[in-house]
């Protein structure tokens, strides 16, 4: 038998426990581990959350990689075409962790209304077309179907439609300058079948979804000549990685680019969400640790007498430190399964609700996004019970100052 553990057991099951000068102490030590870890959650959850979303609004835009000519690498719109006869599509075979590869074109435009107008640019897409992310972001009407012949068929954003006073069912003109600067501009009809909202104003106020096939015709372009191929990989955490190989075995006329190196200074800011977490982590551990050791203290100081009468009994000091480590294993415990279950409940209603908004102009999205992964929580509960185990080693030393015969008369 555990001697320790058993005499811990008595000590927390006792009912004078529970009506003893340390009840209060402890109870504020409890549920300040308790709040740490709401709070950890919380920071983990909606950091990690928000990194996700925000990435997953980009690539959906962007693919995670983009391959193009050389040519075009310094603009927003397709310049030169390369040709689709590459490869690498329609299945990327050399380079493995590959989800889907597409092939895209973009042209500057405006569109111009009796009382406005708006410059946009039109992203020419066709059958291959990943049209999974924007089934979250459809709000109105259907995706365009561009897998026949050549239609009029558009997919606008919520923002543009708002500015230009449009909705589903709209007929419209849009007009596209040519290279000779003095020709008269492409004038292209096109129809809204949907309108979709991201939430990232940056994309929402500038595209529009068209039929590859209208790029095409408006560059003169032959039909397998494209602007770009937009890659999508299996694990974005390994984008750079596979950002090099995609590069490595493509034709020295392509260059590539990940959406990392894209749209540097966005994933410079997401990446300060991690410092942010493990300060908020490193703080709330702390305070958690300090509420503990206070904590262990008044229980080492209520129970001196018995201490005193252990060690006269033979037991060794750390065999009495075991015990009051046993307690305060069994206390934090408490406050983890408390944390967890309230904080997770939180996240749960989070998820579901989203009763917690976000400034879209300044987060790019409207709500608080929950990412919760059972290995961050694992990760973070052992974490937390070792950490503050290892913080009260230190004050559980005291133990070994005190002596017997004092102890014993101590009241």
């Amino acid at each position: 038998m555990n001697l320790e553990y058993f005499i811990a057991k008595r000590l927390i099951k006792g009912k004078e426990h529970k009506s003893s000068i340390s009840a209060p102490i402890i109870k504020i030590a409890i549920a300040a581990i308790a709040m740490g870890v709401i709070m950890m959650l919380i920071a983990i959850a909606t950091g990690v959350g928000l990194q996700r979303k925000i990435r997953e609004k980009i690539a959906a835009f962007n693919g995670h990689v983009q391959i193009y000519n050389y040519d075009n690498n310094t603009s927003d719109v397709s310049v030169n075409p390369i040709s689709i006869h590459q490869d690498f599509y329609p299945e990327f075979k050399n380079v493995s962790g590959i989800n889907h590869v597409q092939a895209v074109a973009t042209k500057g435009g405006i569109i111009r209304t009796k009382n406005t107008f708006e410059g946009i640019i039109a992203k020419g897409v066709g059958a291959d077309y990943n049209w999974d992310p924007f089934k979250d972001f459809l709000v109105e009407g259907r995706i365009p179907d561009y897998s026949g012949k050549r239609n009029e068929e558009i997919l606008i954003s919520r923002y543009l439609a708002n500015r230009l006073q449009f909705k589903v069912g709209t007929e419209f003109w849009a007009f596209f300058l040519k290279d000779e600067v003095s020709a008269i501009p492409s004038q292209v009809k096109f129809k809204i079948v949907g309108i979709y909202d991201s939430g990232f104003q940056d994309f929402d106020a500038n595209y529009i979804f068209v039929d590859l096939r209208h790029i095409q015709r408006m560059n003169k372009w032959k039909d397998d000549e494209i602007g770009t191929f937009e890659v999508f990989l299996d694990d974005f955490d390994q984008i750079e990685q596979k950002g090099r190989e995609i590069y490595g075995v493509t034709l020295s006329t392509l260059d590539s680019q990940t959406i990392a190196e894209k749209y540097y200074i966005i994933f410079e800011w997401l990446s300060l969400f991690d410092f942010n977490i493990a300060i908020i982590i490193g703080i709330m551990i702390i305070v958690g640790g300090i509420n503990m050791i206070t904590a262990l203290l008044v229980l080492i100081l209520e129970r001196t007498q018995m201490i005193g009468l252990l060690k006269a009994l033979g037991s060794n000091n750390w065999s009495i430190r075991k015990i009051f480590l046993y307690n305060a294993t069994y206390l934090i415990v408490i406050g983890l399964f408390l944390g967890n279950l309230i904080g997770l409940g939180i996240l749960f209603l989070q998820d579901k609700f989203g009763f917690i908004s976000l400034d879209a102009a300044t987060y790019y999205v409207s709500e608080a996004p929950v990412y919760i992964n059972p290995i961050h929580v694992i990760i973070l509960n052992v974490g937390v019970l070792i950490l503050c185990l290892l913080m009260l080693l230190i004050p559980s030393y005291i133990i070994t100052k005190i002596s017997p015969a004092r102890s014993i008369k101590f009241e």
